[in-house]
């Protein structure tokens, strides 16, 4: 038995007829016919029952079928594994960041990592670090960008550079450049937040703020998303803490503060899976965003 076989077998599972499997592996349906004759009589089983001129598969050929798909994705995850060539490598390049960073910081270094790498296939999806951080782990993705701290175990961590997270206080009026100002801490314990969900990377940042400073915030909605919290806070429905780069250079409904001698910073850094065979189109995009974001 080989994997051969196998594919054979599953498309002649996946087709109407004996005739369209053959057509679909480009081979005679005798040579299809033969092979799993062969491969029966290894397994000691029967595989197919006629019935005028359709194939029914058996229990067996069922219990196979699943045996077989594991088998062969689990091949071309090997072939995959040594296919390390930065020159031939065309297999899909799974990138994820978040939305902030991906609308204010990315969009320059994405449109020369496309021009750089013009035979790779780059897509990119937006996730919150937890979610990147667990497609990481899952192999979903190859590389991701991502807020600091997150448990590291088995991630190689290249770090990037640190953004100040500044209050954010609706306005009555358009104001222009957000030059942050000073608030004292008396005047976030009476107004209403707008808050990261618990448990993400930038709400527990915000949260040993509050603590450091002896706030406990009232907290009346929570989102994951940057720019809609942002629209919120403009809409009057309360203050926010937001990464400084989602302010910078527009115009709108609210300004931004700071409490003198309490700083909020979250590390920005890029992430990959620790291995000992890491790909190499993974580490070559990387280096360029690295250098490119370190800028």
């Amino acid at each position: 038995m080989d994997v051969h076989q196998l594919e054979l077998f599953l498309a002649v599972m996946e087709s109407p007829s004996m005739t369209r499997a053959a057509e679909k592996v480009f081979l005679s349906p005798g040579a299809v016919s033969l092979q799993l004759h062969n491969l029966a009589d290894e397994l000691h089983t029967e595989l197919f029952v006629r019935s005028g001129k359709r194939l029914i598969p058996t229990p067996a050929a069922l219990r196979l079928a699943e045996h077989a798909k594991d088998l062969i994705k689990r091949m071309g995850q090997i072939k995959q594994e040594f296919e390390n060539d930065l020159a031939t490598d065309v297999r899909p390049f799974h990138f994820a960041t978040g939305v902030t960073t991906l609308i204010y910081q990315l969009g320059k270094p994405l449109r020369q990592l496309r021009k750089q790498y013009p035979k790779a296939e780059i897509r990119v999806s937006v996730n919150v670090t937890e979610e990147t951080i667990k497609g990481l782990h899952d192999r979903r993705f190859d590389l991701g960008l991502i807020s600091r701290p997150v448990p590291e175990e088995n991630l190689k961590i290249i770090p990037l550079f640190d953004e100040e997270l500044l209050i954010v206080r609706p306005s009555s009026n358009k104001v222009r450049g957000h030059q942050a100002g000073s608030v004292r801490v008396s005047e976030l314990t009476r107004v209403p937040f707008l808050l990261y969900p618990k448990g993400t990377v930038l709400r527990v940042l915000i949260d040993r703020f509050f603590k450091d400073i002896g706030v406990s915030p009232r907290v009346v909605m929570e989102a994951e998303d940057t720019e809609a919290i942002k629209r919120l806070v403009e809409s009057g429905f309360g203050y926010s803490i937001l990464p400084e780069h989602a302010l910078r250079r527009r115009t709108g409904f609210f300004q931004t503060y700071r409490v003198d001698g309490h700083p909020i910073t979250r590390s920005l850094a890029l992430a990959m899976v620790q291995t000992d065979y890491p790909r190499k189109l993974t580490l070559s995009i990387a280096e360029s965003l690295r250098t490119m974001l370190t800028a």
